[in-house]
């Protein structure tokens, strides 16, 4: 089955969303073109056929990843566990995470070691980095795709839970940042064809369809590799943007998401708090987008700012980031703002309605857990309860839910005591 999306019939004044049931006026970029017919024509895979909508999650953790600035470089199983599961100090173990987001924004040693940025904007100790070309992409999904590491850890992890807790209703769903195709190679160079080639020809990141050929061949790649292996306890959930604002890539990202559209593939973004383009997300055929209020990392910011972007991403119908690193642990000082981002997202309705993501450095999770402190070990197990016991993961309408309400969340399979195994268990 063929579904042909062309940039041509987006680009229209009156943009018709899919996924959103709504109408929005858009200027076409004066720098897309249209593309070709056969550019953008989407073929499911059966499994993506078989789906009744765009699939979601309801508590998505940032996992960090590719760049060898990581230590640990590997994702492998026992740090993956983790994620999969909490047991709390009774000694009930239940389902954790059940998103995961595979993301990179940089390698420093990447590019024979001057090193590359997968988005825009960012440098490594003050040096600046290349813009990744299509190599710097393959290493990113062949690090995803380790037999032992990346998703095959995560494959292990839910196989080992499941044999004692049985089997979720659903699969552990895994969401990959596709990389910005910026448009110049170098911050201080106007080079805009370095990229490589697509089907013998060399693409030209001035030429907007040539950036939308290049994202479409890391989608397709991925689908592939999630076709290919046939994993049984984790599935491909969709996508997601790195870039955290629209600046140069306004103008592709309507495409991008028609074609994730046509493949059941969700789109997903999380812009900065004042982000430019934030609050357009829906004009952009994102199916989901997170608020990042920024509140954790600087002493500067004040306590208020949790509340105002709960009430803009009420306004805006987005979703929430809740935002911690080892500063969390109590020889840091920060443990307060972490217990802040719960509070505020409790007294808010955030904590019982809205979808969330979770940013949490390298493996701060796992550094509280692990850590010698009691207090530590304490905020570990709060912020788990929170996690796990958020009233959003009973609704029982089904497994997917994002096309058509992409404000709302429904079709979550419930939380339960996993502690007990059984036909009821099915978070």
């Amino acid at each position: 089955m063929r579904f042909l999306f062309s940039a041509m019939l987006l680009c229209t004044l009156s943009l018709q969303c899919t996924f959103c049931g709504e109408e929005t006026s858009a200027s076409p970029p004066p720098y897309l073109k249209p593309v070709p017919p056969d550019a953008l024509m989407a073929e499911p895979y059966d499994w993506e056929l078989s789906r009744r909508a765009v699939p979601s999650v309801t508590d998505l953790v940032l996992i960090y990843g590719g760049g060898h600035h990581r230590t640990p470089y590997e994702w492998d199983r026992e740090r993956l566990s983790d994620y999969v599961t909490y047991t709390d100090p009774d000694g009930r173990t239940q389902w954790l995470f059940d998103g995961f987001l595979l993301l990179e924004i940089m390698d420093p040693d990447g590019n024979g070691g001057s090193g590359v940025k997968f988005a825009d904007g960012y440098t490594y100790d003050g040096r600046p980095l290349r813009s990744a070309d299509r190599a710097a992409w393959q290493r990113l999904i062949d690090y995803c795709f380790g037999d032992d590491t990346g998703i095959g850890a995560l494959e292990d992890a839910v196989a080992e839970a499941a044999a004692h807790l049985g089997a979720p209703a659903v699969k552990r769903r895994v969401v990959v940042a596709i990389p910005e195709p910026i448009r110049y190679r170098d911050v201080d160079s106007k080079v805009t064809r370095y990229w490589g080639s697509v089907d013998g020809e060399a693409l030209d990141f001035s030429d907007a369809n040539d950036r939308l050929k290049a994202c479409k061949w890391f989608i397709d790649t991925v689908r592939a590799e999630f076709d290919r292996r046939k994993y049984a306890h984790v599935e491909l959930g969709g996508f997601y943007w790195l870039a955290e604002k629209d600046s140069d890539t306004s103008g592709i990202l309507g495409a991008i998401a028609c074609y994730l559209d046509g493949l059941n593939e969700s789109f997903n973004w999380i812009p900065y708090f004042g982000a430019s383009g934030a609050r357009q997300w829906k004009s952009y055929g994102f199916h989901c987008a997170y608020l990042q209020p920024n509140y954790f990392f600087s002493e500067s910011v004040p306590e208020s700012r949790l509340d105002e972007a709960c009430r803009m991403a009420e306004e805006a119908d987005m979703h929430l980031e809740l935002e911690f690193d080892d500063n969390a642990l109590e020889s840091r000082g920060k443990a307060g703002r972490l217990r802040d981002y719960m509070s505020a997202f409790r007294r808010n309705g955030v904590w019982s309605d809205k979808r969330l993501a979770y940013y949490q450095g390298g493996q701060s999770l796992r550094t509280l857990k692990y850590s010698a402190a009691a207090a530590d070990r304490e905020l570990y197990h709060a912020f788990c309860s929170f996690v796990v016991s958020r009233p959003i993961r009973t609704s029982r309408c089904g497994p997917d839910d994002m096309r058509g309400d992409p404000g709302r969340v429904r079709d979550v399979a419930p939380a339960v005591d996993l502690h007990r195994k059984g036909p009821e268990d099915v978070f």
